[in-house]
């Protein structure tokens, strides 16, 4: 029989997983129902932070702006679960055809959820992407692979 951090844990998954439909489908409302009201994100490109799920929602929405066609996948997903709070980081990856019909491998970054249950479900809190820096150049490396 699951226990109530199986349970959990299969609910986060299914969460993180959601975000790839919503993403596949370009479904702006079903990514908003993921993501608590007040949701911090250090995303990938500036500023430092966007705050709340207007914002976050707003980063999705550019990303659709430039593909015609989205794919989303995250690979190595790790899962901490502790009553109401818990985390995941994985790697993450968006890719598609982008509108001018070129097909797109995007590339792979960190990614982590923080989330924290609220009515039962669970809600997206914080969210980060990053990519590693080459200390010496001062740049992303764009190019690695889980």
């Amino acid at each position: 029989m699951p226990t109530q951090h199986d349970t959990d844990e299969a609910a986060i998954r299914d969460h993180v997983d959601r975000i790839t439909d919503g993403l596949r489908a370009k479904d702006l409302e079903a990514l908003r129902r993921l993501y608590a009201s007040d949701v911090v994100s250090f995303d990938v490109e500036p500023p430092l932070q966007h705050v709340g799920v207007e914002a976050k929602l707003g980063n999705w929405a550019k990303v659709f702006t430039f593909f015609a066609q989205v794919d989303y996948e995250v690979r190595d997903l790790v899962v901490a679960v502790d009553g109401t709070v818990a985390f995941a980081h994985g790697f993450g990856r968006l890719s598609g055809t982008l509108r001018d019909g070129t097909a797109t491998n995007g590339m792979w970054v960190r990614v982590t959820f923080c989330l924290r249950r609220t009515g039962g479900g669970w809600l997206i809190a914080h969210d980060q992407v990053s990519v590693p820096i080459d200390v010496a150049g001062g740049r992303g490396v764009v190019d690695l692979e889980p």
